[in-house]
């Protein structure tokens, strides 16, 4: 299989949907959607009505029609939702997921799969994160049934995600272990998710699959070499993501320290050695303020095979950004006023994580202030077994009182945004009730205050198209990197 040149980024939750990402596969990049949240997702545009029709198309296409249809009677509302009703809430992921959440899961990651291959040859992929572990096993099911080529994971060490994905492909049973805590003064058990195909198909034998590309998105040479060395199946490739980019960016080296604008010092240390990634032999892309010829060829000079790139494709007309917000960035960046903040705090997971300044959205001070700290959605909670041996969930964008019953420290939650409601309403899904409206939190790259480059001779917006027109402008040539090995599992 030829490689890519470009990798859109698998942004979320649904800015990086399936629209997008047949869009750029159809133009012989890799094309990826955001695995984060899908079946909230689903559940959210079914209830809206599904005007379009696109993920009724979806369902009629998925092999177990009961299930389907389960789906559509428990989230489809014909007329859709009055703007003043809150969504229907789902299922909060945990170790003992029901039937039905995993239904809905497996579901979700299918319909968003099948809609990005429709209609062209290319490739698509999902990208998924490793701090977000209880739904990773039902979420790759239900991509790989849909016939996903690339699996992309940062976020943590997915050392196990390649065994996984054999596991699936054959149709076994595939496990993965949970990070846990444990009630002070108590070790940690051992605690594993796991899924078995031939379980969900009930029958004696499951389907064999295609195996994906697995891609793990690294910041160092030292976490390259030991997924390529210590992971439970073939890594196929890497991306190497610098502090510049979008989303979750991997921590300083060493003590935290921050600069003037209240942002983490990245130095030296912090910088990915390519040569030793080049070593290892495998393919590998670089992320972060990529997305130019000039920065394309220095990439390739440097052994990649390419960029990917996130935050130029994260508000072309494709992207599942609400259009207001999209064109409001976009005047922001043309007015050289788009500013990305790198926040130490401001996500539950621990990482730094980039937010647009932007006055109508959680960024603002004064709306952070005025939200009431819940955790409805839950995909960023923290598991840990209770003193009884039962299992809790807590998250540090909860309210302090709840976080604190449950043995947080009050420390862990200052600061702390809900990236889970923020996101969705960044994408148009956020909840709504009489008294108040979940309102957008926009993460972007550094490369916001260049999208400029998009909106030349008057235009208020760009597609998709341009970004790769742009990128892939005549360069140098560059001597090409290893391609990946075209076997794949039955």
């Amino acid at each position: 299989m030829s490689l890519p040149i470009i990798i859109q980024g698998g942004m979320g939750v649904g800015v990086s949907n399936w629209s997008l990402a047949r869009t750029v596969a159809a133009q012989g990049q890799l094309g990826v959607v955001s695995g984060t949240l899908l079946p909230v997702v689903l559940a959210r545009r079914l209830q809206l009505g599904d005007t379009s029709g696109n993920m009724r198309r979806a369902l009629a296409r998925f092999p177990l029609q009961d299930m389907a249809e389960r789906v559509l009677a428990d989230w489809f509302m014909p007329e859709g939702k009055p703007d003043d009703r809150p969504f229907k809430a789902v299922e909060m992921p945990s170790v003992d997921a029901s039937p039905a959440f995993t239904e809905l899961t497996v579901v979700a990651n299918f319909v968003e799969i099948f809609l990005a291959k429709e209609g062209h040859s290319g490739v698509v992929g999902i990208n998924l994160l490793e701090k977000i572990q209880l739904p990773t096993l039902p979420s790759l099911y239900g991509a790989m049934l849909a016939g996903v080529d690339y699996v992309l994971m940062g976020a943590g060490i997915p050392r196990a995600i390649p065994g996984a994905l054999d596991q699936l492909a054959l149709g076994q049973a595939a496990r993965l272990k949970l990070d846990v805590t444990a009630a002070a003064g108590a070790a940690a058990p051992e605690v594993f998710t796991e899924f078995d195909p031939k379980g969900f198909f009930g029958r004696a034998q499951a389907p064999g699959l295609k195996r994906p590309f697995f891609v793990a998105i690294v910041s160092s040479a030292t976490l390259a070499t030991t997924l390529a060395r210590k992971s439970t199946g073939r890594v196929d490739g890497f991306i190497v993501e610098t502090e510049s980019a979008g989303g979750h960016n991997a921590p300083p080296r060493g003590p935290m320290q921050l600069n003037a604008e209240g942002e983490p010092i990245y130095g030296e240390r912090d910088r990915p050695d390519l040569d030793k990634i080049r070593a290892l032999g495998l393919p590998f892309w670089v992320a972060g303020s990529h997305a130019t010829p000039d920065r394309l060829a220095e990439a390739r000079r440097l052994g990649a095979a390419g960029v990917q790139i996130g935050t130029a494709f994260a508000f072309c007309e494709e992207s599942g950004v609400d259009p207001l917000l999209r064109q409001e960035v976009c005047i922001l960046a043309k007015s050289g006023l788009a500013k990305v903040h790198t926040d130490p705090l401001a996500s539950p997971t621990g990482f730094p994580f980039k937010v647009v300044r932007h006055p109508g959205t959680l960024a603002s001070p004064e709306h952070y202030a005025a939200r009431p700290r819940l955790c409805d959605l839950g995909y960023l909670r923290e598991t840990f077994v209770q003193a009884d041996g039962s299992f809790g969930y807590r998250c540090s964008g909860e309210s302090v009182a709840n976080y604190v019953s449950k043995g947080g420290s009050p420390a862990a939650t200052e600061g702390r945004k809900c990236l889970c409601n923020g996101l969705l309403a960044t994408v148009g899904l956020g909840q709504r009730t009489r008294n108040r409206a979940e309102l957008p939190l926009v993460t972007a790259g550094q490369e916001v205050a260049h999208l400029t480059r998009y909106l030349t001779a008057g235009r208020s917006s760009y597609h998709a198209a341009d970004v790769i027109a742009g990128v892939l402008a005549p360069a140098d040539k560059v001597t090409c990197a290893p391609a990946l090995a075209t076997a794949h599992n039955a």
